[in-house]
């Protein structure tokens, strides 16, 4: 059998020119060997895979080099390799510093590269300060390591520091294009662009990962050989999720996910590059940042006609569900009906049966004369009226405004139309749940009128006015023997910004009892005004509550400034507080 030798040793650089991915530090170093301007000390920094080792070994033999030696000459006596991971010891760098004394037999420099150097102990740091900080002419150190965090502060101060970035995907993929050329193999551009993706910005991973799918799918380079190789989900997958989404098919969708999980594909993996997918088709929706979008040309195209398709809240909206599974995940118990949850809530997001309007609008009768809008009154039939119970049933029947135009009318109304109540009502109590609830839903229906938010009228007011047609409120409920209400909203002064109106109680009970009455409320300032923007945003202030309770001595002391005799009755019988 022949001897096989990887692509990444095989095509591993011989000049700065060939080194992929860091053009800013091939052109420093060529500039400072040009210009004889090159520090004794390096240290060559990144993660791993993206040339450190190969940078310096090309640097150790162009600065030997005169132009007078042959093609293959590697300078194997001027440069030495030292491994800090197995040789880390005091021992080992003193026998270094020996060896760094005596000068070179061919060329001009000796050139020693530690590689792993974070892995050296504390002492054998120590051991080599000086002989770092002071080399003789002819050494250069060059120190590498995928960790710089771990070399004590006296190393880095002494070196020239070179930090090696991630190879980007364009990069890793056009020189894996031209290894597929230069070895006759026909490789998509997609096929490429998912083992630029799987390496992570590491190059000697990506021509790993390129010897190993060619192992598997020979002189033709698929993007399903690769998916099915790599095990890794392809695009299709998500395209037709988010294709299923928008069609809001829940049942489809759930099966899809399903034969997912079935091919040995882990669900945080699937809802992580769901959540990817919709960012990248948030990407495509706007020219801009297009070139954001990290895929081949066959797959952007895809991308671009999805995006069409999908409004950009959706994709916000999407986005944000996708990431709360993903981060709920790891603590669910039980993972697969967190996914499902997910996926179901994500296809009913433009489902039309799940839409509702969030702000409802209290429209008064002058806006509809303004309009030119004659309300026309609807009262029930008095024949009927022994069927209706008390006046809470009554409430829902009487006197509703239904708009009519009266430019637009098709049809000629000669009289009010009619509602027939069913002869089955029962009669309820004024005080009773069924009542309450007729009520709170009749205001429902009320609030149900909604016209669009540019015809309402939008005046500007002040804070003060605000504040003097709450008081006006107040005191009108105060009248009405609300006494209650009255109180909790004279707990705060109103705050405005913009058309919102800021509050804050002591406890929760205020703030659901003004809740409650917020219809009301709402109504008379927004009339008042005339501005039909106007909403609350109640809150609850902890140092007010603490204000606002009392101990049974503190409510002692209080009656007892009112009335000294109650001190007197409690001596005399002898009572507890």
């Amino acid at each position: 059998m022949e001897h096989f030798v990887v692509s990444a040793r095989k095509y591993r650089p011989q000049t700065f020119k060939d080194v992929v991915g860091q053009q800013a530090i091939t052109n420093t170093l060529l500039n400072a060997i040009d210009n004889h301007h090159l520090a004794q000390a390096l240290l060559f920094t990144g993660p791993r895979g993206v040339g450190k080792t190969t940078c310096a070994r090309i640097l150790a033999k162009m600065i030997n080099s005169d132009g007078t030696e042959t093609g293959d000459e590697d300078f194997a006596f001027n440069i030495f390799e030292l491994d800090a991971a197995s040789n880390n010891s005091v021992d080992d760098i003193r026998s270094l510093t020996d060896q760094v004394r005596i000068p070179p037999q061919v060329g001009k420099y000796k050139v020693y590269i530690i590689d792993e150097v974070h892995m050296l102990s504390q002492a054998a740091f120590n051991a080599f300060l000086k002989t770092l900080e002071e080399p003789p002419k002819h050494c250069i150190f060059i120190l590498a390591t995928t960790e710089k965090h771990k070399i004590i502060p006296t190393i880095l101060s002494r070196c020239q520091i070179f930090d090696f970035k991630r190879i980007t995907v364009k990069d890793a993929k056009e020189y894996l294009k031209y290894i597929a050329e230069e070895q006759n193999i026909t490789a998509d551009d997609d096929a490429l662009h998912i083992i630029a993706q799987k390496a992570d910005g590491a190059m000697r991973d990506a021509l790993s990962i390129f010897d190993r799918v060619v192992s598997f799918s020979g002189k033709n380079l698929t993007r399903q050989a690769v998916t099915e190789n790599l095990n890794v989900l392809d695009y299709e997958t998500y395209f037709t999720s988010t294709d299923l989404i928008l069609e809001n098919k829940i049942p489809e969708l759930l099966l899809q996910f399903n034969n997912t999980l079935s091919k040995g594909f882990d669900g945080h993996h699937f809802i992580a590059g769901l959540a990817s997918h919709f960012r990248d088709l948030l990407v495509s929706k706007t020219p801009d940042t297009i070139e954001l979008l990290e895929v081949g040309d066959q797959t952007k195209a895809k991308y671009l006609e999805q995006s069409k398709k999908a409004s950009q809240e959706f994709l916000l909206q999407g986005i944000n569900l996708a990431n709360d599974c993903d981060l709920k995940y790891k603590t669910s118990k039980n993972q697969r009906l967190l996914i499902e949850l997910c996926l179901m809530q994500l296809a009913s997001i433009t489902f039309d049966g799940e839409k509702k309007n969030s702000r409802h609008y209290i429209i008064p009768a002058s806006y509809f004369k303004k309009k030119g809008i004659t309300p026309i009154p609807v009262t029930a039939p008095k024949q009927e009226q022994n069927n209706v119970g008390t006046d809470s049933t009554k409430e829902e029947h009487v006197k509703t405004q239904l708009p009519y135009s009266n430019k637009v009318n098709p049809f000629q109304v000669n009289e009010p139309p009619k509602i027939l109540l069913k002869k089955e009502t029962k009669r309820a109590s004024g005080l009773s749940l069924s009542s309450i609830r007729a009520k709170k839903e009749h205001l429902i229906k009320q609030m149900d009128v909604v016209i669009e938010e540019e015809d309402l009228p939008k005046e500007d007011f002040t804070e003060e006015e605000l504040i003097n047609v709450w008081n006006t409120f107040i005191e009108i409920i105060r009248g009405k023997g609300k006494h209650n209400l009255a109180s909790i909203l004279s707990i705060d002064t109103p705050k405005v910004k913009g058309t919102k109106v800021y509050l804050e109680f002591p406890n929760a009970t205020n703030k659901v009892e003004v809740e409650r009455n917020q219809y009301d409320l709402l109504s008379y300032v927004r009339k008042s005004l005339n501005n039909y923007d106007i909403s609350l945003s109640i809150s609850i202030n902890e140092i007010m509550e603490k204000k606002y309770v009392y101990t049974s001595a503190d409510k002692f002391e209080k009656l007892k400034e009112k009335n000294p005799n109650i001190d007197i009755l409690r001596k005399t019988f002898d009572l507890d507080i």
